[in-house]
């Protein structure tokens, strides 16, 4: 789908945004998913469809299904068998939802347009309000650019840079890179539980670790309970880095403030997200 904004100079647009539509607590789509609609109603085939929008086959289905279950009807139905060999079709509600998903879209262009032009430093605000909006329950919130995707046989590496030049790297399947429109220079968000974080003493042991992910940092904070810890590390850039340890390995570490340790992970407990 290209989005009808002929009301305005594209080149007159100096910030970002996006439009998403939730259901409850739920996000039901944004720009992606809308256009994926758009194009099976354009073409009557999913295949066709996700060509269309750069999509593979399953993540085109695996949308269509996240939108139906999501929505509470049927957006989009699939028929199989017939003369014709079947097809797939949007339903009346769908084709509303493009309507104004369209609508507001240019709507919210305009918006953005007339603050980028009436506010100081407009941009770089509305996109760090995106950021810490974000409800999620991992403790651990690292904000960055990917720097690089590398593809393999079932999921893709991310590699994502964070403002201090540290790389956190993820595992997520061909279908999560796709549907985040994950690219390096995108802006994305790593988020990791405390529990899934290791402490290691700065002495050259992290090196010898399996796990992906070792960050080095200052400890700038402990929280002790009855029996686990909450160790904060401070890492070159400001950013933060929690992990919840036993009171014994705390001991073991001998933890105070302004300690140099390493945070260690694994590539597969980082999950990445963005902002709509």
């Amino acid at each position: 789908m290209t989005t009808d904004h002929h009301d305005i100079s594209p080149d007159a647009l100096q910030i970002g945004g996006s439009v998403w539509f939730r259901a409850g607590e739920q996000t039901l789509g944004g720009a992606h998913r809308i256009a994926l609609l758009a194009a099976i109603g354009e073409t009557g085939s999913i295949t066709g469809a996700a060509k269309a929008v750069g999509m593979s086959y399953k993540a085109a289905w695996d949308a269509v299904d996240a939108m139906n279950n999501l929505a509470g009807e049927t957006l989009v139905i699939r028929s199989t068998g017939g003369k014709g060999g079947g097809g797939t079709m949007l339903t009346p509600r769908a084709l509303a939802l493009i309507d104004t998903f369209r609508a507001i879209e240019r709507e919210h262009r305009l918006f953005l347009e007339r603050a980028g032009q009436a506010i100081a430093g407009f941009s770089d605000d509305w996109q760090l309000i995106g950021r810490i909006g974000m409800k999620t329950s991992a403790r651990n919130q690292m904000y960055g650019k990917v720097s690089a995707i590398t593809r393999g046989t079932v999921n893709d590496e991310i590699s994502l840079t964070l403002p201090g030049g540290h790389c956190v790297v993820a595992i997520v399947t061909h279908e999560s890179t796709e549907t985040l429109g994950l690219a390096v220079g995108a802006q994305a968000v790593a988020l990791v539980k405390a529990s899934s974080v290791l402490l290691v003493a700065d002495d050259g042991t992290a090196d010898r670790l399996s796990t992906r992910n070792r960050l080095r940092g200052k400890v700038s904070a402990v929280h002790r309970g009855a029996v686990n810890a909450e160790v904060s590390l401070t890492l070159d850039g400001g950013a933060v880095v929690t992990a919840v340890v036993t009171n014994e390995s705390l001991a073991a570490l001998a933890v105070e403030e302004g300690q140099a340790l390493v945070a260690a992970f694994k590539a597969s407990s980082v999950i990445v997200g963005v902002t709509a």
